[in-house]
């Protein structure tokens, strides 16, 4: 199974000092085949944290669900928030114990802590987490990358930064097969998540 075929799509965050923002594109495929063109790809899993993935889409429903449960199990007994590098740790574990068997998954967590500090995260089928400024998984990773890098700077406001996100999966969709039809954006700051949904015009030849 080719790296092409397991992790099509395109999946974006950007870190500033005020939040994350986190943007993916909708295209579920497999092959030459065109899935879904309304695939959720991008999870809020807390009141100030999300998930987003790139890969096999059974991999991620699975993981989510047990993501989920472990924050409202964790709420319940410690009756205490839950950070976002803990969402981070939890799911390195996770993977990690599956290495053998491993999540088709490439991950981004971001989110705010309960201080204000915004975090993201990176995180690959193993389990090995990276926390970053800025980054991109998926098939059109490499595409995005190249405007990230010329577009980033430590002192982005909230709204730059998620018109740069959607740029950069923009641009990836126009170049990689795998990535298209919409985009979802996910914002998170101290006053919680803010989600929409960007549709594409198709253009038929």
């Amino acid at each position: 199974m080719a790296y092409e075929d397991i992790f099509r799509a395109t999946v974006v965050g950007i870190r500033t000092k005020d939040g994350v923002v986190m943007a993916t594109d909708r295209r579920l495929s497999y092959g030459n085949i065109v899935l879904s063109r309304a695939a959720r790809k991008i999870f809020v899993v807390d009141e100030r944290a999300a998930v987003a993935f790139a890969g096999l889409y059974g991999d991620v429903s699975g993981l989510i669900r047990i993501l989920q449960a472990d924050i409202s199990a964790y709420k319940l007994i410690a009756n205490a928030p839950v950070t976002i590098r803990s969402i981070a740790k939890r799911l390195s574990i996770l993977m990690y114990s599956y290495k053998w068997f491993p999540f088709f998954v490439e991950t981004l967590v971001g989110g705010v802590e309960s201080d204000g500090t915004p975090r993201l995260y990176v995180l690959d089928p193993l389990g090995s987490v990276l926390e970053e400024e800025y980054t991109a998984v998926g098939s059109g990773a490499t595409i995005a990358f190249g405007l990230l890098e010329n577009t980033y700077r430590q002192d982005l406001t909230i709204e730059e930064a998620e018109k740069i996100a959607i740029s950069a999966v923009r641009t990836a969709i126009g170049r990689d097969i795998g990535s298209g039809d919409g985009i979802d954006v996910v914002t998170i700051t101290s006053n919680g998540v803010r989600e929409r949904s960007i549709t594409l015009r198709i253009v038929e030849g």
